[in-house]
């Protein structure tokens, strides 16, 4: 190879590694490798993850904390998760090592009472990451302004309802979500809405497809084939890929995860219907 050839190929070598180093600068808040499906749709993401548990007492039941253990990167956003009706933090727990080993600091929680109501569960993921944040002892990984929430079921309506209460959230992801409102129009706050076709305790018709249609600012709905109420409590590929994604894209600003997201993936497979307000950006 020519000296010519080889400086030519130093040239765009060096204008790539620039480009790519010009790229994380302008996004500080930007996380790992760059994604891929096989990496979303895996078991655990590409951070190292560690556990502890978060008491009861601070305005929820308690629950776990799960958070990357690299910390030559920065602080992370954080998200809280709720469970639903009757349920405790192992319908959720999943989310906790999935969402963390992307680059988050997860809490999944249990509710005071098991029959809390949807905004008995927003104002309790509320004061989740009012702990994380303030007093929890993985507070100083954490930036306070880049949180969002989570939750199943009435867990999901609490989702919408802390967006509702705190529009400085980044990102909230229902799943399953039941509430008896229905208009969420003052919801400014980017929410992903997961729906199962066959859920007949939250039906889509009744819940999940009312929540996005009056949703007020950017929003997706992914709806997951032949799939009933309880396909969340169990780690999903396609619903771990779309909510890392969401999250992503809204809490870290992360335009590398927009292309999971928009345009809008074709019904098939797990998927019966997907709709989002694309372009995001």
């Amino acid at each position: 190879m020519s000296l010519r050839i080889l400086a030519a190929v130093g040239a765009v070598a060096a204008a790539t590694l620039v480009g790519v180093q010009a790229l994380a600068a302008d996004n500080p808040y930007q996380r790992g490798p760059d994604p891929t499906v096989a990496i979303l749709e895996a078991a655990r993401g590409p951070f190292a993850v560690a556990q502890i548990p978060a008491p009861a007492g601070a305005g929820f039941g308690g629950g776990t904390i799960t958070y990357p253990t690299d910390t030559s990167q920065g602080t992370f956003g954080a998200i809280a998760v709720s469970p639903g009706f009757t349920e405790g933090e192992g319908a959720i727990a999943w989310f906790g090592p999935r969402v963390a080993s992307h680059g988050f600091v997860v809490l999944t929680i249990n509710t005071n009472t098991i029959f809390d109501q949807p905004d008995a569960r927003g104002t309790q993921l509320l004061a989740a990451l009012d702990y994380l944040t303030r007093s929890s002892p993985v507070r100083d990984r954490i930036d306070p302004a880049r949180l969002g929430v989570m939750g199943h079921s009435m867990g999901g309506g609490g989702s919408l309802y802390a967006a509702s209460q705190r529009p400085s959230l980044r990102a909230a992801v229902p799943l399953a979500a039941w509430s008896n409102t229905k208009n969420w129009s003052s919801v400014r706050v980017p929410t992903m809405v997961i729906g199962a076709e066959n859920d007949w305790i939250a039906s889509p018709w009744a819940h999940s497809e009312p929540f996005y249609q009056s949703l007020g600012g950017e929003k997706a709905y992914l709806e997951m084939n032949d799939a009933d109420h309880f396909v969340t409590n169990a780690p999903t590929p396609t619903v771990g890929k779309f909510a890392v994604s969401w999250l992503k894209r809204f809490i870290d600003d992360d335009t590398r995860y927009e292309k999971f997201l928009c345009p809008p993936p074709p019904a098939g497979g797990a998927i019966s219907e997907y709709r989002d307000t694309c372009p995001h950006v």
